[in-house]
C-alpha cells in the first residue's frame, strides 16, 4: 500500500475517533460493533500525521496557519483579512487550525501514546511523542501561552483546559523528545509501524533524526534568552543522528487523488472558483533580482518552479492589473489603489509546482485547473536544508565554531536539490520539468550570492535568513518565527515606495517590454496594524473555555523566547 493511499484509507476512521472522545462514557452500555469507540493505533497515526500538515499549511479551503503567515511574511498578498496585518481572532484560518491541530492531531497522538504504552509498542509511542512535541512547539511559537498540561492528557470530561505559560512548555517538550528517542530505539514492540506511518514508513532511525533535528531547531529558537552552546554542540557532535540527506527530511506527504482530495491544501487555488491568493510582488522581485537591498541582479533559477503565470508575456489581461511585470500579475500588500480589487481570476500568477504541486512555468501559459498539476507536494516540517541554515545561523551568532559561509553554501545547494526531490519523488508531474542540480544558472546564482556574502559583512545574517526564507516557501510558520527572532528577511513596507524599483507606479521594470500599460498607481495607505508579535487566540476558544485568558494585544504580546 502506498503512503498516499494510507492517508486516504485511514483519514475517515481517525476523524471518527476524535468525535467519540467526548462521548465515550455514553457508549459503554450498548456497544455497536459498527461504530467502534476505540481504533487501532495504525488507523489513528495517519490521520494525526495528516492533521499536522492541514493545520499548518496554506490553502484557501482547508488550509491552516500558513495562509495568514504567508501574507505576514510577504510571500503572498491578498485582499482579505491578513492584508495590512489585519487577521482577527475570528479569522477562518486561525480558527480552523486550532481544532485541526488539537483534535485531529494532538488528541489522537495522546491516545496512541496511551494505547501503545499499554500494549508494549514503544515505537508507536515514540513517533506520537515526536509529533506532539513538533505541534506544540509550533503552537507556542505562534500563540505563546497555549493549553498543554491538561488538554494533551485527555482527562475525561476536561473540556476547559487551562493555558500554560509558554516558558514552562518548551522544557517539557525537550524531555518529551528524549522519551521519544528512547522509545524509538527500543526493541520492545509487539507490532511496529509500517506504511500506516505516512511520513517515514516506520523507519525509526529517521524518526530519531527528526527528533534530534527538532531539538536543534528549538534550541536555536531560544538562543536569545538562554545559553544553548553545550546543547547544540552535543547534538551536532552526533551528526549521524540528525537529518543528513534530502530524503530524510521531515515532511507530510500529500497525494494526487481528486476524488478524496488528499492533495496539498494550497493546490486548491488551481481549482478555486474565486482565487484570493496572490503571489507577493516583493517575493517575485527578490527572485527576479530586482530588489535593491540584496541579491540585486542575481535572478533565482527557482522562479519557474515557485511561480506559474496564467498569462502570457504579451497577452492582455481580463481587466486592469495593479502589478504586472511581463507575465507576472499580482496586487500589492497594503495597497489602497483603484486596481486592487479588480477581478483577475484568470490572470494572476499562482504558486507553482513547488511548493503546492501545481504547474512548472515552461513559458506556455494556461488558466490554472485540476489538470495543471498533481497537488502531491508535501508540507515541509523540517528539511535537511533547514538544518544547514540553522547551523549557519549558529555559527554566525558565534554560538558554535565553524565556517558560516561554507555552511551557507551547503544550505543553498541543498535548497536546490530539495526542489528536484519534491518534483521527482512527490509531485511526479506529467510535463517535462528540468532538474536544477548541475544547471549552470544554479552555479552562477550561488557564486554571486556567496560573493555578496563576502562583500557585505554587515548583511551576512540577513543573507542567511533571506536564503532560508526563499527555500521555505509554502511552510510559513518557521518563517514568521525566524523573522521575530532575527529581524530578517527585510519585509516590504507599503509606506516606503522606494523599496521596489517601480515604487507604487507600474514599471516596466528593468526594460521589460510589457510592464502594465494603463494601470493606476497602487496608492500606499497607513497600515491599520503594526507587525503582530504573535497571533491572536481563536475567538471560539476564548468564548467556549472559561479557563482561557483574556485576548492579547498582538502588537505587543511577546512569546517567551523574544528578547
Amino acid at each position: 500500500m502506498s503512503i498516499k493511499s494510507s492517508i486516504i484509507k485511514y483519514s475517515v476512521l481517525g476523524i471518527l475517533f476524535t468525535s467519540f472522545i467526548s462521548c465515550k462514557k455514553y457508549l459503554d452500555i450498548n456497544t455497536d460493533p459498527n461504530n467502534p469507540t476505540t481504533i487501532d493505533v495504525s488507523k489513528l497515526l495517519p490521520t494525526a500525521e495528516r492533521g499536522v500538515g492541514d493545520g499548518l499549511s496554506m490553502g484557501s479551503g482547508t488550509g491552516g496557519l500558513s495562509e495568514v503567515l504567508a501574507v505576514y511574511m510577504h510571500q503572498m498578498s491578498t485582499r482579505e483579512q491578513p492584508d495590512q496585518y489585519g487577521a482577527t481572532a475570528s479569522n477562518f484560518f486561525i480558527e480552523n487550525a486550532w481544532p485541526t491541530l488539537y483534535l485531529n492531531s494532538l488528541s489522537n497522538l495522546e491516545q496512541i501514546v496511551i494505547d501503545a504504552t499499554e500494549k508494549g509498542n514503544r515505537n508507536y509511542a515514540g513517533i506520537a511523542k515526536v509529533l506532539k512535541a513538533y505541534i506544540v512547539s509550533q503552537l507556542v511559537d505562534v500563540f505563546g501561552d497555549v493549553p498543554y498540561s491538561e488538554i494533551i492528557k485527555l482527562k475525561e470530561g476536561n473540556r476547559y483546559p487551562k493555558f500554560d505559560d509558554d516558558a514552562t512548555i518548551y522544557p517539557q517538550l525537550f524531555s518529551l523528545l528524549d522519551e521519544a528517542i528512547d522509545d524509538l530505539k527500543s526493541d520492545e514492540n509487539v507490532v511496529t509501524p509500517g506504511t500506516d506511518d505516512v511520513i517515514y514508513d516506520g523507519d525509526t532511525d529517521k524518526w530519531v533524526k527528526a527528533a534530534n533535528t527538532l531539538k536543534l531547531k528549538m534550541y536555536v529558537q531560544v538562543r536569545k534568552v538562554q545559553d544553548v552552546t553545550s546543547e547544540v554542540t552535543a547534538l551536532l557532535a552526533n551528526d549521524d543522528e540528525l537529518i543528513g540527506t534530502t530524503d530524510e527530511s521531515f515532511v507530510i506527504p500529500y497525494g494526487p487523488v481528486g476524488s478524496t482530495d488528499d492533495r496539498n491544501p494550497a493546490f486548491g487555488d488551481y481549482i478555486a472558483s474565486q482565487r484570493a491568493n496572490h503571489v507577493s510582488p516583493w517575493f517575485y522581485e527578490i527572485l527576479k533580482g530586482y530588489n535593491l537591498n540584496i541579491l540585486t541582479s542575481n535572478p533565482d533559477p527557482r522562479l519557474p518552479y515557485y511561480i506559474f503565470n496564467q498569462l502570457g508575456k504579451t497577452e492582455t489581461p481580463a481587466g486592469q492589473t495593479e502589478y504586472r511585470d511581463s507575465a507576472f500579475v499580482s496586487i500589492y500588500f497594503g495597497s489602497g489603489g483603484p486596481d486592487r480589487d479588480r477581478n483577475q481570476q484568470t490572470s494572476i500568477s499562482l504558486f507553482g509546482i513547488y511548493p503546492v504541486g501545481g504547474r512548472y512555468d515552461d513559458g506556455v501559459p494556461q488558466v490554472g485547473s485540476t489538470a495543471s498539476g498533481t497537488g502531491a507536494a508535501p508540507y515541509r516540517l523540517i528539511t535537511y536544508a533547514d538544518r544547514l541554515y540553522l547551523e549557519a545561523e549558529l555559527i554566525k551568532a558565534e554560538i558554535i565554531d565553524g565556517d558560516a559561509k561554507a555552511k551557507l553554501k551547503e544550505a543553498i545547494e541543498e535548497s536546490f536539490a530539495q526542489v528536484d526531490w519534491v518534483v521527482t519523488e512527490h509531485v511526479k508531474p506529467s510535463q517535462t520539468v528540468p532538474k536544477l542540480e548541475g544547471a549552470a544558472s544554479v552555479q552562477t546564482y550561488i557564486t554571486k550570492a556567496l560573493a555578496e556574502y563576502d562583500a557585505k559583512p554587515a548583511k551576512q545574517l540577513e543573507i542567511i535568513m533571506t536564503q532560508k526564507w526563499l527555500s521555505s516557501v509554502g511552510s510559513h510558520v518557521d518563517q514568521y518565527t525566524d523573522y521575530r527572532r532575527t529581524g530578517f528577511p527585510i519585509l516590504f513596507d507599503p509606506n516606503n515606495t522606494t523599496m521596489a524599483p517601480g515604487g507604487f507606479v507600474q514599471p516596466p521594470i528593468n526594460g521589460d517590454p510589457v510592464g502594465n500599460p494603463g494601470a493606476q498607481p497602487a496608492v500606499p495607505v497607513t497600515l491599520s496594524r503594526v507587525f503582530p508579535l504573535s497571533l491572536l487566540w481563536p475567538q471560539t476558544e476564548l468564548e467556549a473555555n472559561p479557563n482561557a485568558p483574556s485576548q492579547k494585544t498582538a502588537a505587543t504580546y511577546k512569546v517567551f523566547w523574544m528578547p
